[in-house]
């Protein structure tokens, strides 16, 4: 058992101003990552991801080198610089051929960040993008928005994905719609209550 500090921020209204406090430290059991071998806090929807992870080597016949835990996204709007994470993102030839969210709730409501986030990973739209709590999934054309089909058997295997990627021509998102995408995705980003990965940053600054 472990323990880590949590965050919470809160408002002075007689000054209007933001400051954060330091919780009284919880404890939470640590797993070690499929994919990684690295020590993660179960929280949030870590066994949910690490289910996902096992799925895609052991059942659709992915490497683990294939699959990025944790991607990086970045981007500005303005002045202000977002920093956010994709759950995981999956790698083909090189290049990003998919992205999975990995949630404990409802599918539907997540299927627009995670459209977002498809759109703003890399320089091309990452073809395909995946909603799943482990037991079922959406998976989602990220060019048109289109949900394609529903249930885990949707996500595609890895000779499906080579096959796809050889057919598929990765495009750039319009350029006209850039910052709206980058608006919607901090809005729903700045909703979620990300816990998990404000403890990881603490706990490797420690």
């Amino acid at each position: 058992m472990v323990q880590y500090y949590s965050t919470v921020r809160l408002l002075d209204y007689s000054t209007n101003k933001e400051f954060t406090m330091l919780e009284k430290p919880k404890p939470y059991d640590v797993l070690i990552d499929f994919v990684t071998g690295k020590e993660v806090p179960n929280i949030g929807a870590e066994e949910v991801r690490q289910q996902v992870e096992r799925f895609l080597v052991e059942t659709k016949g992915y490497s683990k080198e294939n699959i990025e835990v944790d991607a990086d996204l970045r981007f500005t709007i303005g002045d202000e610089e977002i920093h956010s994470n994709v759950d995981l993102a999956v790698r083909l030839e090189g290049k990003r051929f998919m992205i999975l969210k990995c949630v404990p709730g409802s599918l539907g409501s997540r299927q627009r960040e995670t459209l977002a986030a498809a759109r703003l990973l890399d320089a091309h739209q990452i073809p395909l993008s995946v909603v799943t709590d482990g037991r079922d999934a959406e998976l989602l054309d990220t060019v048109t928005g289109e949900l394609l089909s529903h249930g885990l058997e949707a996500i595609p295997s890895k000779d499906q994905g080579m096959q796809r990627m050889k057919e598929i021509k990765l495009q750039p998102f319009p350029e006209k719609r850039l910052e709206r995408e980058k608006i919607i995705f901090r809005s729903y980003d700045e909703m979620n209550i990300n816990v998990q990965r404000k403890l990881k940053r603490m706990a490797h600054s420690a």
